[in-house]
């Protein structure tokens, strides 16, 4: 009510607002009509002043020789004009000579009248000298036709106009009135079930959200469901075959046999390391390092790789013509996205068969995704296929269609998100019963790809040596790189936390490098600890170790060298040994 109220007493003095304006809006536009006419009586004037200059310079001759014909027929010439009502010219004793007049109209007078201009209301009259230098040769007379009843309208007819909108506007105004009363009340009814619907609505929304969480949430655990128990199944083989290896390792004396034994334990841990860059791929964890790439070498050297990752009853055929483009993409990834559909190509085989792995040259595609050079490497099995339902969600991460524990899910969603990433595709082609080829569109690149490089030695002590400490929070691999580190002929202080590495630096002088990890508790990681050495001993060489490799590019920006896990120790010497040049240098 106390709305309504207010609403009521704000419009209450509208109508003398209305009346006022309308009575201000009257008056202006009769001052307006006025002074529109006041100017149109002055150009009408003039326009009739400049008429009779015409006229007067044109018998000016005439007047001069007293030529009475001519002076006629320029006043006849005036006719043509149907505002002159009237005519004359005169000598220069005043005496009409030369004369026009419209029918029933009074004529020009004969005798000159007096000198000048007249109006009398939309009629003038111009009486006009004739002369030639001081001479005076006479006069010329003209006047015009009262404007029709229709101009004086035509002119007055915005007046008219506002007049009219002004008494309409006031009829209107009440009718508006009551049609506001009306909306208002309609209003007030539609806010009042604008606000119940509202509050429903906030109901809902919230209702939905709770079920839109729930279905969030379960299909989480779904998905780590798949995860864990695809990964617990690969690690569990990983770490068999590393664990039975190191068993025989120690029962075995066979030279041969102790390196068979030893190249299988490798194996394993790479496939491990492998597993690892996978998951980090999926979770975005892992930038790409891309590089030109020959194809045929990248795959002629993991055929090794191939062999041992696939059944004695898997053959693999290559098809690498000499001609192929180099691409440019991260090698790693290169071998991973291969080695995934490669796995996946034997366990759709169950009974053995063939994989080709061919590779073409494709130029000037023009397709959605595919514009330019690519080359095209395709994986071929003759396996069981897969259905068109399977084949909209192989690309799903997690999504596997091999029993539990036997797949995480991820090898096909990091083929497409290496082949994506590298500005290229993937395309699957398959049919139950028929086989399926995955084929993989690389971007060709005009750089040259650079030559393999030996095979890195092994430091010795003679490289470096002297006093290292060591930052890692895990026991475990801080005894097996603290072996490492001895072998390479470095003396070695362990620390497990940054906090404590600090300490041990101001109590020992003689450290000659810090070797730590990234990801360490206590407060202080590794790229901090490092910054902060950098501060109190700018000249000590510091080496940064994690398996994130996100962490190179901010290892980088910090002028810092950075070793990725897992590694071997010749890669732990070549990192040392450069970190310790990039300080000197």
């Amino acid at each position: 009510m106390h709305s309504a109220a207010r609403r009521f007493m704000l419009w209450k003095p509208l109508p003398r607002f209305a009346v006022v304006g309308a009575a201000l809006l009257l008056l202006t536009g009769f001052a307006a009509g006025l002074y529109n006419e006041e100017i149109y009586r002055i150009n009408r004037a003039r326009e009739v002043a400049a008429q009779a200059r015409i006229l007067a310079a044109s018998v000016t001759a005439a007047l001069a020789f007293n030529d009475n014909a001519t002076a006629q027929q320029y006043v006849n010439a005036l006719r043509a004009n149907p505002e002159v009502e009237a005519a004359g010219v005169y000598d220069e004793h005043g005496v009409l000579v030369a004369s026009y007049a419209k029918d029933g109209v009074p004529p020009a007078p004969r005798i000159r009248p007096r000198e000048g201009s007249e109006v009398q209301g939309s009629r003038v009259i111009i009486d006009l000298p004739v002369a030639e230098g001081e001479t005076s040769l006479g006069a010329v007379f003209l006047r015009t036709t009262a404007d029709p009843l229709g101009a004086v309208l035509a002119r007055h007819a915005g007046l008219a106009l506002l007049i009219a909108m002004t008494s309409l506007m006031m009829g209107l105004l009440g009718s508006a009135q009551a049609a506001l009363r009306r909306a208002n009340a309609e209003l007030g009814d539609r806010a009042r079930d604008l606000a119940a619907a509202n509050r429903e609505l906030q109901v809902h929304m919230a209702e939905r959200e709770r079920a839109e969480e729930a279905l969030r949430q379960s299909q989480k655990m779904e998905a780590i469901g798949q995860l864990t128990g695809g990964i617990a199944h690969d690690f569990n083989n990983i770490l068999m075959v590393a664990s039975s290896g190191l068993d025989l390792l120690e029962t075995t004396i066979d030279p041969a046999r102790r390196q068979k034994l030893r190249e299988g334990v490798r194996q394993a841990v790479d496939r491990g390391a492998s597993l690892t860059r996978q998951l980090l791929a999926v979770a975005r964890r892992t930038a790409l390092q891309p590089q030109p790439i020959d194809i045929a070498s990248q795959i002629d050297g993991m055929r090794l790789l191939l062999d041992r990752s696939l059944r004695e009853d898997i053959s693999v055929e290559l098809s690498l013509p000499n001609d192929l483009w180099p691409v440019e993409a991260d090698p790693t990834q290169l071998e991973v996205a291969l080695l995934n559909v490669a796995v996946n190509a034997r366990d759709a085989m169950p009974n053995g068969g063939a994989i080709t792995i061919s590779a073409r040259n494709a130029p000037g595609l023009t397709e959605e995704t595919l514009q330019g050079d690519f080359v095209c490497l395709s994986v071929t099995d003759q396996g069981a296929g897969m259905s068109n339902e399977v084949l909209t969600r192989i690309f799903e991460p997690f999504f596997t269609t091999k029993g539990v524990g036997k797949g995480t899910g991820l090898g096909l969603s990091q083929v497409y998100g290496f082949a994506r990433a590298s500005g290229g595709d993937v395309r699957v082609q398959s049919d139950p019963g028929q086989g399926t080829t995955v084929s993989i569109y690389l971007q060709r690149t005009t750089k040259t790809p650079k030559a393999a490089a030996p095979p890195a030695e092994v430091r010795t002590p003679t490289d470096g040596g002297g006093r290292i400490l060591l930052v890692e929070d895990d026991a475990g691999v801080a005894a097996l790189v603290s072996e490492m580190l001895k072998e390479l002929g470095y003396d070695v202080a362990h620390a497990p936390s940054a906090a404590v590495a600090l300490d041990m630096l101001e109590a020992e002088p003689e450290v000659d490098f810090v070797f730590s990890d990234m990801v360490m508790p206590g407060g202080m990681n590794g790229m901090e600890l490092a910054r902060e050495v950098a501060r109190r001993r700018p000249d000590l060489p510091i080496l940064l170790t994690t398996g994130f490799s996100e962490a190179a590019e901010a290892a980088a920006h910090e002028g810092l060298r950075l070793l990725l896990k897992p590694y071997r120790i010749e890669a732990l010497a070549a990192a040392l040994s450069a970190a310790r040049e990039q300080r000197v240098a």
